[in-house]
């Protein structure tokens, strides 16, 4: 990344650090006003697939929540080269987690994506048959959107959480709000799954308060600031030169 004129050239740690908080603003900047404003047409009305649809408004949410999922693996990705330096085995596990939310997030993306082409071609399916693949396909996504956005997002937390704040990369308040609200919200959102509480109720919104500001703290963190002064960040990274590490 160039540097302005007259203006010291950024650090390989200091453009790591504010690609990952880019990374994590643009998943807020695509997840949120996908879950509170392009989906509700489908989300919200049983009988979409009957109707005469918000087709361009729902496609336009489910890219999207594409760009939310790469970017939920970009940030992974992007941060590794330095979480290694702290514990290898978790920063893979980062990923991994990374990977899976992306994954489970795609899925609900298809199954609404396969709503709009019910509702555009419906293949001289009857409208109760219409209706029952439709409600089923809207309840593949609020499954995923509990695994993913939710039990994946308390899991990568606990990961993420611990490696900031062993690290001291970034002030340890952080990373303490997600350590907190990672178990509070896996638990809520599995009792979710399994009937016995909701997205309204206090536990839920309790459960995911904490986790909404550490992200969106480390986020805006890490693209203003950057790493903090720490032993990791002290430790130069191993040379790359022609696909080999010398």
């Amino acid at each position: 990344m160039a540097s302005p004129a007259g203006t010291a050239p950024m650090s390989s740690d200091r453009r790591t650090a504010f690609l990952g908080g880019v990374l994590y603003l643009v998943t807020f900047a695509a997840s949120i006003p996908a879950a509170f404003y392009f989906l509700d047409p489908v989300l919200s009305d049983p009988t979409y697939v009957l109707g005469s649809g918000a087709d361009t408004r729902v496609l336009t949410g489910g890219l999207l929540d594409v760009v939310n999922a790469f970017a939920c693996i970009g940030t992974a990705v992007v941060l590794f080269r330095v979480l290694k330096r702290q514990n290898e085995t978790l920063a893979i596990g980062f990923i991994t987690s990374r990977v899976l939310e992306a994954a489970i997030i795609s899925v609900g993306i298809v199954s609404l994506f396969a709503v709009v082409a019910l509702r555009q071609d419906p293949a001289g399916v009857d409208d109760d048959s219409l209706t029952a693949v439709g409600t089923a396909l809207v309840a593949v996504r609020d499954f995923t959107f509990h695994l993913g956005p939710g039990v994946m997002a308390g899991v990568n937390a606990l990961l993420l959480g611990t490696l900031m704040y062993r690290s001291g990369l970034v002030p340890r308040v952080i990373p303490l709000m997600g350590l907190i609200g990672a178990p509070l919200l896996i638990a809520a959102k599995v009792a979710t799954i399994l009937g016995v509480n909701d997205d309204t109720t206090a536990w839920s919104l309790v459960a995911l308060a904490p986790i909404f500001l550490w992200e969106l703290s480390l986020g805006v963190y890490l693209t203003v600031k950057g790493f903090k002064p720490s032993p990791i960040t002290d430790t130069p990274a191993p040379v790359e030169l022609e696909g080999a590490v010398r």
